[in-house]
């Protein structure tokens, strides 16, 4: 397979998706596409890596996994921001090795197999992007995620106030403790797989939780747990300038996390790539229990920052207090 063939067959499974999109004008195919923002909104722009042995491992994750963890790091990040998905485009390097060969082929499909099918399931078109050999014998795929929101009204990091209660989406740790039962060998993987749902190899993004939160005013701050939850709670407090109290019985733990014992706490806290929501509301607002179908959960609330106390404060059932550190991921820094 040359690079025109791969170009043509990615056009062919998505040229489908993407004219059914009325947010793109002009798909894959010509120099550049063409969208068409709603009427009243503005476009939002995120990007992200996947990068073999450090996003993903070949001989760990299927590449349906890959493809749909691919384009679910971007989603999340729209819908942190409340923003209704319009296109993505991708980037693609792979070694020249994996085109030669009829297995290589087949990866390929069936990565696009895993990014098309989250991708119908958002109805976000493949609108374009570029393929390249890879310099090593590694797979480099970079996709750029561009949504919509009304003008001036996409959530951001900055707008939490005193007193605002702080509230997280769905369950926390799962992604965690199921990349850990991975790494672990084949016996607990099975275990693992038995158990409803696949929080680190099919993760969901909660699309329609931010735009309900949008859409109701009920949120004055939010983030994607992407980093884990202390990492990406800092940058909340941080950019509105508080601090944050946490609760840690309220901390809602996924089942495959609840599964480590002494280690849940530590899986929620730190263990990243959830991605549910993380978001500051108003005390006064009456908050769902669900939103979107997705549970959602108090678990702490954030107060004025003050010279010499920690930014983050974990308080535990008996009263007592700790300071709670930023424990997730962050590239460039050992692990």
């Amino acid at each position: 397979m040359r690079e025109l063939e791969l170009i043509e067959q990615i056009r062919r499974a998505f040229t489908a998706t993407a004219s059914q999109d009325r947010a793109v004008a002009l798909g894959i195919g010509d120099d550049c596409a063409i969208l068409r923002p709603p009427s009243g909104s503005e476009m939002l722009v995120t990007t992200d890596f996947t990068l073999e042995n450090r996003h993903f491992r070949r001989d760990l994750h299927s590449p349906e996994s890959v493809g749909h963890r691919c384009l679910a790091r971007g989603l999340s990040d729209l819908a942190s921001m409340g923003a209704v998905p319009m296109a993505a485009f991708l980037s693609l390097a792979v070694p020249s090795d994996l085109l030669a060969k009829s297995q290589g082929q087949g990866w390929i499909t069936r990565f696009f197999n895993g990014l098309q099918k989250l991708a119908k399931l958002h109805s976000v078109g493949l609108a374009g992007g570029d393929t390249a050999e890879s310099p090593a014998n590694l797979i480099l795929a970079d996709i750029i995620l561009l949504g919509s929101a009304p003008v001036g009204r996409s959530m951001r990091r900055s707008g939490a106030k005193p007193g605002d209660s702080l509230y997280v989406t769905g369950s926390l740790g799962g992604a965690a403790a199921e990349l850990g039962a991975m790494l672990s060998g084949p016996a607990r993987r099975t275990r693992a797989a038995s158990l409803i749902g696949h929080p680190h190899l099919f993760p969901q993004p909660r699309i329609a939780t931010g735009r309900t939160l949008l859409r109701r005013k009920l949120a004055t701050a939010c983030i994607d747990v992407s980093d884990g939850l202390s990492t990406d709670l800092a940058h909340l407090c941080r950019a509105s300038g508080l601090a944050a109290e946490v609760e840690r019985a309220a901390i809602p733990l996924h089942p495959l996390a609840r599964r480590l014992e002494a280690g849940a706490l530590n899986a929620a806290l730190h263990g990243g790539e959830d991605y549910e929501l993380l978001f500051a509301a108003p005390a006064s607002v009456r908050m769902p229990r669900e939103i979107a179908g997705v549970p959602i959960t108090r678990i702490g609330r954030f107060i004025p920052k003050r010279a010499k106390q920690p930014l983050m404060t974990l308080l535990a059932p008996d009263g007592s207090r700790a300071t709670l550190e930023p424990q997730g991921w962050e590239h460039f820094s050992r692990h």
